[in-house]
């Protein structure tokens, strides 16, 4: 592991320069601060005793933990949002944002120990594996955390209104005349688990089974799994007449293998999505889905977090719920 006296030897400084230039002294020119910054970065110095953790006063720049284990990439439009909005509402109250990575120079150090070396003020957690044991190690850590999407006793979460917004879905099938409807349904979370409660408990209210081949486990925002398993409850002997997709990318593959397997949506099956990014509002027909407000979860997140961060004893750790909106597009047929 790298030391100051490494540092210093490579920027043919003393060791009290370098100490200086990590800890923010002002007696240090900005162009050799950057340099040693640079250096320490380069060679991966970690301070051995983790006291960067203690902050003594406040950097004004929050972590960003965005995961691409996960193939959804920057690009993708509903983290696009919700990230361009938290930044927007973050830089009006003074704080930079930077992504959190595995490697520092040549050390590969956990998201807790980039976080301290970063001596970050605080983290936003966007997309991540929410069961591995570096997030949990953070989440639990005492760096001021907000999530979205997933719900931990130890951090702030910002989400949409799931049951109500998979309620509404269903009860508008419902309403539309459909009977056989089934759900392809994203991978275990709270997310998740909520909008299952919703769609089943519209079913029941509506005195409407569920076959057990109707509930299917899909991949969030996974077009080309989600069309795989359209086409298997399509061949069901008794086949569904609508298709609720995890997501509007998700119900995009849906609607691509009806259309391969020579049927027409909505004529031969329904469908409908769940996000209400504006791609599903630009094909026709326009896909019916429920719409979260990507805006709002953005700036609520930086709201949130900088509360925490700045009046840590007035701000509660709670989950704090969006409204969403039914949008009743063209892919749903009236029986």
């Amino acid at each position: 592991m790298a030391t100051i006296k490494d540092i210093a030897r490579k920027c043919k400084v003393s060791t009290s320069t370098v100490s200086k230039a990590l800890n923010g002294y002002r007696d240090i020119g900005e162009e050799k601060r950057e340099e040693i910054k640079k250096a320490a970065i380069e060679l991966g110095y970690l301070p051995l005793d983790g006291r960067k953790a203690e902050k003594s006063k406040k950097t004004y720049n929050i972590g960003v933990l965005f995961s691409t284990l996960f193939d959804y990439g920057l690009r993708n439009e509903y983290f696009a949002h919700i990230l361009a909005a938290f930044k927007e509402k973050a830089a009006i109250k003074g704080y930079d944002i930077t992504f959190i990575e595995h490697n520092m120079g040549k050390r590969r150090m956990s998201y807790l120990e980039h976080c301290r070396y970063r001596n970050f003020d605080g983290v936003f957690i966007v997309c991540a594996d929410f069961a591995e044991a570096e997030v949990i190690e953070l989440v639990n850590s005492l760096i001021p955390i907000v999530t979205i999407d997933q719900v931990f006793n130890e951090a702030i979460s910002v989400l949409s209104d799931n049951y109500d917004g998979m309620r509404q879905l269903t009860q508008y099938i419902i309403d539309c005349g459909h009977k056989r409807i089934a759900y392809i349904h994203g991978n275990k979370s709270s997310v998740t688990h909520n909008r299952l409660v919703g769609f089943y408990n519209t079913m029941k209210e509506n005195e409407l089974s569920i076959p057990e081949e109707y509930l299917v486990e899909g991949i969030y925002r996974n077009a080309e799994v989600c069309e795989e398993l359209a086409k298997h409850l399509i061949r069901l002997s008794g086949p569904p007449t609508c298709i609720i997709a995890p997501d509007d990318y998700a119900a995009l593959g849906v609607m691509n293998c009806v259309r391969k397997m020579g049927l027409k949506v909505p004529e031969d099956i329904s469908v409908a999505g769940y996000d209400g990014i504006s791609v599903s509002q630009a094909i026709e027909p326009r896909l019916t889905t429920v719409k979260q407000d990507t805006d709002k979860i953005g700036s609520e997140a930086a709201r949130q977090l900088i509360n925490l961060i700045e009046s840590p004893m007035m701000t509660s750790l709670d989950s704090v719920c969006l409204e969403v909106e039914l949008i009743k597009g063209g892919t749903v047929k009236r029986i």
